[in-house]
């Protein structure tokens, strides 16, 4: 299903899915979020997975920043609950949810089955309550960046099922 007045941008210009009719939600969220203007609001219906930073160039380039601090969950346990996010295929392989409005970056997602949504750990409305579990794409951390030291890192395409994964992806950030 489709939310609410989708957004979509697959390397031209943002399309707009029209929107269709959703069930009212009836979980209990365990942790909330949303863009700076409020236009924008999620919910997770389970605990947080899998919280992280990437220091990978790509997500450098996304946030603006000097990593992306993610965390997330199941698709099935997630929901836009304010608004519809337009995003960006940053490649083949993931997207990036942003608000079109205020520009806050949102969420991250592979494309591929049973892939799981990230939000950006600024976004949630109690960033305080996670706790980081990995560092990934080491290889580009800034030098001067130093915190976390003790939490386990991972440079990107480490392992033999990341290689086979990241080699088909195309990038579909500018370079320029």
């Amino acid at each position: 299903m489709v939310p609410h007045g989708l957004q979509f941008r697959l390397g031209g210009p943002v399309q707009h899915v029209p929107p269709v009719t959703t069930k009212p939600e009836t979980r209990q969220a365990v942790a909330t979020g949303g863009c700076q203007c409020g236009g924008i609001r999620y919910a997770f219906y389970a605990p947080l997975e899998n919280a992280h930073v990437c220091h990978c160039r790509m997500c450098q380039r996304a946030t603006g920043g000097l990593f992306a601090a993610l965390a997330g969950g199941q698709a099935n346990n997630f929901a836009w609950t304010r608004g519809s996010p337009a995003f960006f295929a940053s490649s083949n392989l993931a997207r990036r949810g942003y608000c079109g409005k205020c520009g806050t970056p949102l969420s991250f997602q592979y494309r591929t089955p049973g892939a799981r949504i990230y939000t950006t750990i600024g976004s949630l409305d109690h960033p305080e309550d996670v706790v980081l579990v990995k560092q990934f794409g080491i290889e580009s951390q800034l030098p001067w960046v130093k915190f976390c030291e003790q939490i386990p890192v991972e440079r990107t395409g480490e392992s033999a099922q990341a290689q086979d994964f990241l080699s088909s992806m195309q990038n579909n950030q500018s370079r320029d």
